[in-house]
């Protein structure tokens, strides 16, 4: 597994790691400008690091939808309101009348057929303190289990499921969002398609539990394997100001959204770049 440690220079920005484990902000760039040369080395960084960041980049609804459409077909939220003018952005709004519901490791939409790709992220307004957001590893984290347990989950297929999440926060029963979400199965280690690394692919939001085995021991590893990603040797934290963004690799790492600046404001826009079904290739 690469560690980076120094700036790495591309053509047209450069690269300034957070950690050696994951993440780096990229300088030099603005988002309004972008042609396909760019994108191609925005997207070599993000395979590289995981999760890149862009400060000071004022841009409006519209060029941050222009800017993730860049790397592919975007996907719609079943949580965004049905009469938004701007259906793909999935706006992710707390303050004093609602606490921040995104503190817990997981990967975005894993109760799809074919999770994201990844997410853009847009600072819209923030607290005077607090509200980061962490990343974590998780090829880093796979790499870290010992070889007994590699062997113990290769081939085992884990259940994902939407009202494990969702239920409550849209206000139906599990079988209504079932008729059209209904719980996926993925495998516990994915092989990415770009860079082939194997990943850690459950999360403590959306996995259920792994098929086939009893509850008790599926529920026994699968909380040895969420620790993996709550290790800060494998992780970054990134602290947000104005027209700040985000963008991460959803196939590669997991975030958590520090809630610890209740009751003031924290409001945020993400666009998903939609993905592929996850993989296992057992000669990767």
């Amino acid at each position: 597994m690469t560690i980076h440690v120094a700036s790495e220079t591309f053509a047209r920005f450069e690269a300034r790691p957070l950690t050696p484990a994951i993440g780096a902000e990229l300088t030099g760039i603005d988002l309004r400008q972008v042609d396909e040369g760019l994108v191609r080395d925005i997207r070599e960084a993000l395979l590289k690091y995981k999760v890149i960041f862009f400060r000071g980049q004022d841009i409006t609804r519209a060029q941050h939808i222009d800017f993730a459409r860049r790397f592919g077909e975007l996907e719609i939220h079943p949580a965004t309101p049905k009469d938004q003018p701007d259906p793909e952005v999935l706006r992710i709004a707390h303050g004093a009348e609602s606490k921040g519901q995104e503190n817990a490791w997981h990967s975005d939409v894993t109760w799809r057929e074919a999770p994201s790709l990844g997410s853009i992220l847009r600072a819209i307004e923030l607290p005077p303190v607090g509200g980061d957001t962490l990343f974590a590893n998780m090829a880093l984290a796979y790499d870290r289990l010992d070889d007994e347990t590699k062997d113990r989950i290769t081939g085992l297929t884990a259940v994902h499921d939407i009202a494990r999440v969702f239920a409550r926060r849209l206000g139906k029963r599990p079988e209504e969002l079932h008729d059209k979400y209904p719980p996926m199965e993925h495998p516990v280690v994915r092989t990415h398609p770009e860079t082939y690394e194997r990943i850690l692919y459950v999360n403590v939001a959306f996995t259920s539990h792994i098929k086939d085995m009893d509850r008790a021991e599926s529920d026994a590893l699968l909380q040895r394997l969420y620790l993996q990603a709550w290790n800060p040797e494998v992780q970054c934290r990134f602290r947000w100001q104005e027209n700040s963004v985000a963008f991460w690799d959803n196939r590669a790492c997991q975030h958590f959204a520090a809630s610890d600046y209740f009751p003031q404001a924290r409001v945020m826009e993400r666009v998903t770049i939609a993905g592929d079904r996850p993989y296992f290739d057992a000669a990767a």
